[in-house]
C-alpha cells in the first residue's frame, strides 16, 4: 500500500497549493491513502468545517491536527461528528474529538494516530505511554498504522521513531514546518522522518508574514501573525508499505516549489 502524508497546510496559500498539486501527485504516484495535517489550515490557526469538507472533497482521506487544534472555535461544532479528523490522543480524557481512527479507500484501510510532544509545547499526558496503549491495541486488528507526532524537539521525535520501530508502519513528525533530510526505514521496518515540512508560502517565516515575526523577535511584544501570500512550497512524504507485514519498504520525501517541480 502507498501512503501519501502531506505536511502542515498553512492558510489560504497552503490550500491553494494543495488544490493545485494533489491531483498531479495522485496521478503520478497513485497513493492508496492520503493524509494531511490541517491544524494551520484556517488563517494559520486551526481548521473550520468548511475547510475540512473541502479537503475531503479534494481526495484527502484523513486529517491530523496539533497544538493549534482549538484555535478556531468552529471546531467544537463538528469535531465529535467527523471520524476522519483526529486531534492529539494524549489530551486528557474527556477532550472533544478522538486521538486515532481508521480511514478507508475501497478495500484499503489505514489506522492513523495523532500525538503531541511535551518539549517546548503545552504539557500533556506522556505521548510515549499513550502510543503504547493505542498502537498495541490497533495492531490486534490493523496491519497499517501511521503516527503523526506533532512535536517541537527533534530529539523527542527521533525518540518516538525508535520507540515505535517495528510496531507502526510510519512515524512522521510535524509542527516545525521545515522539512528534514533524514527520511529512512528504521531497522525493524518503520518509515520515519523528523519533520515532513509544510504546504504554504515560502516567502514568509514558517508560512507567516515576515515583518510581524521579525517584530516579535526584536521587541518581544505581542504581535498578530498573518498568513503570508506569494509563491508556495509543498512538502510531503510517500511511503510504500508491505501488504504482508504492514511495515515499510521505502519512504521518500517530496518537495515542490510553485515554479519548480523537484523530488528527492
Amino acid at each position: 500500500m502507498k501512503v501519501l502524508f502531506i505536511g502542515d497546510i498553512v492558510g489560504n496559500t497552503g490550500r491553494k497549493a494543495l488544490k493545485e498539486m494533489l491531483p498531479q501527485l495522485k496521478s503520478k504516484y497513485s497513493p492508496d491513502i492520503v493524509i494531511a495535517n490541517g491544524e494551520n489550515a484556517a488563517a494559520g490557526r486551526g481548521i473550520t468545517a468548511a475547510i475540512a469538507k473541502e479537503f475531503f472533497d479534494w481526495g484527502i482521506h484523513g486529517i491530523t491536527m496539533g497544538n493549534h487544534t482549538w484555535d478556531n472555535k468552529d471546531i467544537f461544532d463538528f469535531i465529535d461528528d467527523e471520524p476522519r479528523m483526529i486531534r492529539p490522543a494524549n489530551y486528557p480524557p474527556g477532550t472533544p474529538g478522538r486521538g486515532y481512527t481508521v480511514v478507508k479507500n475501497g478495500s484499503k484501510e489505514l489506522a492513523i494516530v495523532n500525538l503531541m510532544g511535551r518539549t517546548f509545547l503545552p504539557p500533556l499526558d506522556c505521548p510515549f505511554r499513550a502510543s503504547d496503549d493505542i498502537v498495541d491495541t490497533l495492531r490486534k486488528k490493523h496491519k497499517f498504522i501511521l503516527v503523526d507526532f506533532h512535536a517541537e524537539a527533534t530529539s523527542e521525535k527521533i525518540a518516538m521513531g525508535w520507540h515505535l520501530d517495528g510496531r507502526a508502519s510510519m512515524v512522521v513528525g510535524t509542527h516545525t514546518h521545515v522539512q528534514s533530510n533524514d527520511e529512512l526505514v528504521l531497522p525493524q521496518g518503520t518509515a520515519y522522518i523528523t519533520d515532513v515540512g509544510m504546504v504554504g508560502s515560502r516567502e514568509g517565516i514558517l508560512g507567516m508574514e515576515r515583518d510581524a515575526v521579525l517584530r516579535k523577535f526584536k521587541t518581544q511584544l505581542p504581535v498578530r501573525f498573518q498568513v503570508c501570500s506569494g509563491k508556495w512550497q509543498f512538502h510531503a512524504v510517500l511511503a510504500d508499505l508491505d501488504n504482508t507485514t504492514g511495515l515499510a519498504k521505502q519512504i521518500r520525501k517530496i518537495r515542490i516549489l510553485e515554479d519548480e517541480w523537484t523530488m528527492n
